[in-house]
């Protein structure tokens, strides 16, 4: 039996990736718990010209039984908020900012819920560490490209017919999945 345990911090605008050493606790992401501006505690860096930064990431811990060449996979996926690594300019931000960073985070948690989906789709074979290892970068590496898209497309949240599709978007790909999962 293995045991594998990743984490990985993204922190969105900046692109700024921490290392999966970074011992600070995460705030996991829950349908009906939204981020207030008081859950943003990281200091802001001096280069910075973004108005605020949230801190997200995807931690996954699995077990992996193989029988007789069968692999059977148990995994949990946690979609999580960095408070320490998130922070804003409170002279800059209003609370259409504030629902542009929680869609990031959300854009986080639907990235969970798809590498799930991936994961129990998949035919491991005895090579299961670096399979996941795979899904998992992969499933990164599309969340990177899908904020940083819809950064631009909402400029950041200042188009608010943009921002108002993507709200929508993201809801209902994370409703859809909700019934998957």
């Amino acid at each position: 039996m293995g045991f594998r345990k990743g984490i990985i911090v993204v922190s969105l605008l900046l692109g700024f990736v921490l290392s999966a050493q970074d011992k600070e606790a995460g705030v996991p992401w829950q349908s009906k718990q939204k981020l207030s501006w008081s859950d943003f505690k990281g200091k802001i860096p001096k280069d910075a010209a973004a108005a605020a930064t949230t801190a997200s990431g995807i931690t996954y811990n699995y077990s992996a039984n193989i029988w007789y060449h069968e692999v059977k996979v148990t995994i949990t996926i946690t979609a999580f908020f960095y408070p320490n690594q998130s922070w804003y300019r409170p002279e800059l931000v209003n609370e259409r900012v504030l629902q542009h960073e929680q869609l990031h985070f959300n854009i986080t948690e639907l990235y969970a819920r798809k590498m799930k989906l991936v994961v129990e789709r998949t035919a491991f074979t005895e090579n299961v560490k670096e399979e996941i290892q795979k899904i998992y970068k992969d499933t990164l590496k599309e969340m990177k490209d899908l904020q940083e898209r819809y950064d631009w497309e909402t400029s950041f949240s200042r188009n608010a017919e943009a921002q108002q599709r993507w709200n929508k978007r993201i809801a209902e790909a994370l409703e859809r999945l909700n019934d998957k999962a």
